[in-house]
Order: C-alpha cells, then structure tokens, then sequence
C-alpha cells in the first residue's frame, strides 16, 4: 500500500475485525526489522516478541479464553490508575460506549459486553498474534523503548495494506501466555497485539476514536 508516513500514522486504529487472510512470515519479519529502528536508551533494545500463528495461535487463542471465562484473571501489572480522574474518565467511558453502539450493544447489557471483552482472545480474527515483553530487571525508560517499537509496528504493518490492534487485555490473563508459549517469569509481557487484513464490512471497524485538537495538549514557550 503506498502511503505517505503521516498518512500511515493519521490513519491508524484499532481494528476488531479481521479477515482469515493469510499473512506471510516474510512480511511479519520485514515489519518487525523495520521497527526494530525505533530508538532506545544507550541502544539496549530491550523488546523481545513472540510471533503466534496457525495451531500455536489456536491454542493459545483457546487456553486464554478458557481463563477468562472461568475468571482467572492475574495481572502482568497495573495499566490505569486505581481511581481514574478527569479528563481522561470521560475520554475511557466515551469510546467505550461509542465501541458496544457500534456493535448493537445496550450500556446496560453485561453479557454482550462481555462477549465483546473475550473477543479479545481470538485476535479478532486476525490470523497473526504478536506478544511484547521485556525483561523485569529494566527501568522505566525500557518502557518508553517498549512503546516507540510497538509504535514502529503498527505503522509499518500499514505499508504491507495490513492493520492492527494493540491489545492489553492479554496482559489481565499473563500467566496463560507465560505457561502456552513458554516465556521465563523473568521477562514481563507488556501487550498483544492483532495483526491482519481488516474486515471492512465489520461494523465496528467505522470506529475511529477522536483526538484531541493540538490546541489542548501543546503548550509554547517562546521567551
């Protein structure tokens, strides 16, 4: 697909619906040596992925749903803050309800809502799950590291007419990817994330979470 770089990056979302499509090692392996330019502190490179697809995607995508069901939820380690403030409350509550009205789901109705939640330990659908982790021993600038190459793979999967989806859901059921793909209590798994051809007659891929103008989070200092 050929596209600008600020149009690969405006044009980025989160995608909940993917074709079975068939993405190539080749492909996965020139998007992650692309993002792997992303900088990092005294160039430690502290990213480690795990690439899951055909019968290790299904069994994985099988034993987490398993868990999640059964409510056997640990977690890799705390994402929001244990009482959200304003503005970033309404911000969470409006593209969540904004993602249900996309599937017919009422506010008020749990089950759908968690129907939706588990969907999550399928990919989607994609074809392709990625995990990131990190070693625990590193500080805080690994994450920032962590997330700039995160960042470098949603973009660049963009290039090969793919899309993606970030996924910290898979961090609520940790111990699960630990135990399927055999990844050492020593490395912290910091997201999943989809990767695949989009379903473009999905309902909820018309949803595109707004941003705020540059007006609101920029400051100028001049003198």
């Amino acid at each position: 697909m050929n596209l600008s770089v600020l149009e690969a990056i405006a044009g980025r979302r989160s995608v909940r619906a993917f074709l079975p499509d068939a993405v190539s090692d080749e492909v996965i392996h020139r998007i992650l040596e692309a993002a792997s330019r992303a900088p990092s502190g005294t160039n430690i490179q502290p990213w480690e992925v795990h690439v899951v697809t055909g019968s290790a995607r299904d069994r994985i995508a099988q034993a987490a749903r398993a868990a999640a069901e059964a409510g056997e939820m640990e977690l890799e380690y705390a994402y929001l803050p244990a009482e959200m403030q304003e503005p970033w409350l309404s911000r969470r509550r409006a593209i969540g309800y904004a993602l249900y009205e996309t599937q017919g789901i009422a506010r008020d109705d749990y089950p759908a809502r968690k129907a939706s939640m588990l969907r999550n330990y399928d990919f989607f659908g994609a074809p392709i799950g990625l995990f990131f982790c990190m070693d625990r021993r590193h500080a805080l600038g690994a994450w920032l590291d962590c997330g700039m190459f995160m960042q470098n793979v949603m973009v660049a999967a963009r290039h090969f007419g793919l899309e993606t989806c970030p996924q910290q859901a898979w961090c609520d059921i940790g111990p699960v990817v630990h135990r399927e793909l055999g990844i050492p209590d020593t490395l912290m798994l910091l997201s999943g994330m989809a990767v695949g051809y989009e379903d473009k007659e999905a309902p909820v891929n018309a949803l595109c979470s707004p941003r705020e103008p540059v007006e609101v989070f920029t400051r100028w200092h001049r003198n």
